[in-house]
C-alpha cells in the first residue's frame, strides 16, 4: 500500500452538521445588518424641492424665483413685482440666507414696499468682500433727471398725492433750462435728454401710463436716492448751474427720515 493511500485512510472526513456553522452564519448576518444601518444613515435624504436632475437647492420654486428676479434687477416693488414682493416677505429669512452666500444682504423699505440688495461690509472694515453688484455711472443729463424726479416725487407726497405723474415734456423742459452754458448742440443735447429719459425707465424709476407722454415716478425713487445723496446731487447742478434756475431746496432730515430697522433691515 502506497504512502498516499495510508494517509487518505486517516483522514477523518468533516462533520458539516457541526453546530459551530451556524453560529458563524449568526454573527456575518448580524455584521451584514450594522452595515446596512450605518449606510442608510451616512446618505442624506433627497431634497424635496427638486425640480431637475441633480437638483440638490434647498428653495422652494417661487422662492428661487424671487430670488433671480431681485439678482436681475436693482430693486422690486410691490407694484413692479407683486408676486416676488409677497414671496420675500415670505420667505425672507430663506432669500436673506442665500444672498449672504452671496456676500450680499436683502433691504426693505416696508413704507414704500421697496425690497433691494446691497453688498455687505466686513465688521472690521479691513476684508474686501467680492461683489456682484456694480455702480451705475449716470450721464449729465440722467442725473439732473434723476434729482428732478426725486425733488418731485417728495413734493408730490407733502401735498399727499398718492400717484407721481411727471410728462415727457415737462421733463425735456427741465433739461433745456438747467444745461450748462457751454451746452450749444440743441440738436444733440435733446437726444441726450430722450435717452436719458428711457434710460431712467429701463431703471424702473419711471413707469409709463396708459396716456401718451405721460410716465409715473416710481416710490422705489426715494428709497434708492436717499436725502444725503440727492443733497449732493443738488449742490454739484445747482453750482454748474449758477446764472440758471436752481432746481429745488434741500432736503433735510427733519423732512427727510431714514427708514426704521423695520424698514430697511
Amino acid at each position: 500500500m502506497s504512502f498516499i493511500e495510508q494517509t487518505r485512510g486517516d483522514v477523518v472526513e468533516p462533520e458539516w452538521g457541526d453546530p459551530a456553522v451556524p453560529v458563524a452564519e449568526g454573527i456575518v448576518e448580524d455584521i451584514r445588518d450594522e452595515v446596512a444601518s450605518t449606510a442608510v444613515e451616512d446618505v442624506e435624504p433627497a431634497s424635496t424641492n427638486s425640480y431637475f436632475d441633480g437638483d440638490e437647492g434647498g428653495l422652494y420654486l417661487e422662492e428661487r424665483r424671487a430670488l433671480v428676479v431681485l439678482l436681475k434687477n436693482r430693486f422690486i416693488t410691490s407694484e413692479s413685482h407683486p408676486k416676488e414682493w409677497n414671496t420675500l416677505i415670505a420667505s425672507r429669512q430663506a432669500i436673506s440666507k442665500r444672498l449672504n452666500d452671496l456676500f450680499l444682504e436683502l433691504k426693505f423699505d416696508a413704507k414704500r414696499e421697496v425690497a433691494y440688495k446691497r453688498p455687505v461690509s466686513s465688521d472690521t472694515g479691513g476684508r474686501d468682500f467680492p461683489t456682484l453688484v456694480h455702480d451705475t455711472i449716470w450721464q449729465r443729463e440722467e442725473t439732473a433727471l434723476l434729482v428732478f424726479l426725486r425733488v418731485q416725487a417728495r413734493n408730490d407726497e407733502i401735498r399727499g398725492e398718492v400717484q407721481s405723474p411727471i410728462s415727457e415734456a415737462d421733463m425735456l423742459e427741465f433739461l433745456r433750462d438747467n444745461r450748462p452754458e457751454s451746452a450749444t448742440n440743441q440738436v444733440s443735447d435733446d437726444k441726450r435728454a430722450g435717452r436719458a429719459i428711457k434710460a431712467l425707465t429701463s431703471a424702473g424709476l419711471l413707469m409709463k401710463t396708459n396716456e401718451d407722454g405721460v410716465f409715473r415716478i416710481s416710490s422705489a425713487i426715494e428709497t434708492m436716492l436717499p436725502a444725503p445723496v440727492l443733497n449732493n446731487l443738488l449742490t454739484w447742478i445747482n453750482v454748474r448751474n449758477e446764472s440758471g434756475p436752481q432746481i429745488g431746496p434741500e432736503i433735510g432730515p427733519e423732512a427727510e427720515a431714514e427708514p426704521t430697522e423695520e424698514e430697511s433691515s
